[in-house]
């Protein structure tokens, strides 16, 4: 009784205010709040260093959003490697650098939780059922399936259609029309992910699927891909512009999946290790029993192309780009690639898998453009239970988040010397980081590294580390050796390296050996 006589009590009071004192309560309010919040915060000895934010819920999530490692940079330099920052409603504690990496990536599966810190950011862009809108072991076997088309004899087989595709869009594409001009321009922020998108889907879903691609798919995963923006960290649905786009994109996506799915089924036109359509078809039921929906199947199709697209059509936009910068790098591609050839009297149509392990600089450029440009910035979990950040007195209550960058440890000078500079030289002697670990471990979907201490994890690490790495450096890999061998290319002028949202323009000639 005493809280609610109290309760009316302030009412009452506040119910006899002029309007213009209630306003300035009602707005200062909660910004007091907040401030006396973080107070009471810092002076528990238990809690990591706080990075101190004015606005309520928001938090820190706009000098995050806009810059992330500008600001875990400013964060480091009061805290040190561990701090925690506000992100709209959830308490981040971030532990940054490879041991940071080891808390987070390899906690156990009982104390974080990605499927809770990830569910509502993935689940309108993929669709129910599929990567974290699933418990764990229901992901590690979803994993297990599309492992079939990860095999060294599928990447044989995708090889010449990698070279077909990059070929047929010279052709085609708007951006190029070789066959009829010698020189153009090409702004490749625009242009690779409708080349990652045809490749991806050509190799993965098959030539039937390739077939209903055209180029606004490219366009509709960039509006899948907004829906990963900060904000949708806690409100993945208000109803904003961006999330409309997003969700009639994925309409639009699964019912194209959809569509090739029921015309097999109704048809019994389904062949074994054709393409991974069939496959997932044909061998989708978990250890239970229980078998994937045929949505479900289109939803992972989504997630599948989605995880490819957006990492591959960002690295190869940048090593465009960095590629324009560095004129003499391309030589050395180019004399690298046609002596290879030369060896096989041959051109760039006889090209092999085995072949490209062998293009030992196109390799560098490649892991050079992950280490500069990893296309996730964070790597967060849910904490499911108190959890002790290692060799600290610090404890990341339940419910708070824990968040590592891989990416920042590659930009990080005291790792990498000049970390900033684009340099493919660097990866030519092997670079053994320290506290390396050779263990490995399944999780259910093949053995892989255990170690997470690397100062290098373009892909991730852990239980949850992305399966496609060896897909993403061959379709790379003949995406640059292709455009090596055809094209040579630079800034337009005026034109320097751009920010990530460009525009990034660059001139194009054809090359002697250009094959069309």
């Amino acid at each position: 009784m005493a809280l609610v006589d109290l309760a009316v009590s302030a009412y009452t009071y506040f119910a006899a205010l002029s309007l213009s004192q209630q306003l300035s309560i009602l707005f200062l309010g909660p910004f007091i709040y907040n401030v006396l919040w973080q107070l009471l915060y810092s002076l528990r000895k238990d809690r990591v260093p706080m990075a101190f934010h004015w606005v309520p819920w928001l938090g820190n999530a706009v000098a995050y959003g806009k810059d992330p490692y500008g600001f875990f940079n400013e964060c480091r330099d009061k805290y040190g490697d561990v701090f925690s920052f506000v992100l709209v409603g959830k308490v981040m504690t971030v532990y940054l650098g490879p041991r940071g990496q080891e808390f987070v990536l390899n906690a156990k599966a009982n104390d974080v939780s990605a499927e809770d810190a990830y569910q509502h950011l993935t689940t309108p862009v993929f669709g129910e059922g599929v990567i974290y809108d699933c418990p764990n072991h229901r992901l590690m076997e979803q994993k297990k399936f599309v492992k079939i088309a990860l095999t060294s004899d599928a990447f044989r087989s995708y090889v010449p259609k990698f070279r077909e595709e990059v070929l047929d869009y010279f052709t085609t594409s708007e951006n190029y029309k070789m066959k009829e001009n010698n020189s153009g321009v090409v702004d490749v922020l625009k242009a690779q992910p409708e080349l990652t998108i045809f490749t991806s889907s050509r190799t993965l879903f098959g030539d039937e699927m390739r077939k209903k691609f055209d180029h606004s798919f490219a366009q509709l995963y960039a509006d899948l891909d907004k829906g990963f923006a900060p904000i949708n960290f806690a409100l993945p649905h208000l109803p904003l512009p961006s999330h409309r786009k997003r969700d009639e994109a994925q309409r639009k996506i699964s019912r194209t999946y959809m569509s090739l799915i029921n015309h097999r089924r109704e048809s019994g036109d389904i062949v074994q290790n054709r393409d991974l359509v069939d496959s997932l078809m044909l061998n989708s039921t978990y250890k239970d029993g229980v078998k994937m929906t045929d949505q479900q199947i289109a939803n992972l199709m989504i997630g599948i192309l989605m995880g490819g697209q957006h990492s591959s059509s960002s690295t190869s936009s940048w090593y465009l780009l960095h590629l324009a910068e560095h004129p003499e790098i391309q030589e050395e591609l180019y004399k690298e690639l046609t002596t290879l050839l030369n060896e096989k009297n041959g051109d760039i149509f006889d090209l092999t898998y085995d072949d490209m392990q062998k293009l030992t600089l196109h390799n560098h450029v490649i892991r050079e453009t992950l280490r500069l440009h990893m296309p996730l910035h964070s790597i967060f979990r849910k904490v499911s239970k108190p959890l002790l950040v290692p060799n600290t007195k610090y404890v990341v209550p339940k419910g708070h988040h824990v968040l590592t960058s891989p990416g920042y440890a590659m930009i990080d000078d005291k790792i990498y010397p000049n970390a900033d500079k684009f340099n493919p030289h660097r990866w030519d002697k092997p670079i053994v980081p320290e506290n390396s670990q050779t263990e490995s471990v399944d999780y259910g979907f093949g053995a892989i590294s255990k170690g997470v201490s690397s100062p290098y994890l373009p892909f991730g690490g852990g239980r949850h580390r992305c399966i496609g790495e060896q897909f993403a450096f061959l379709q790379l890999g003949m995406i640059l050796a292709t455009h090596v061998y055809n094209i040579k290319w630079k800034f337009v002028e005026g034109q320097k390296m751009p920010d990530p949202h460009g525009p990034a323009k660059i001139q194009w000639e054809k090359r002697q050996t250009c094959v069309l």
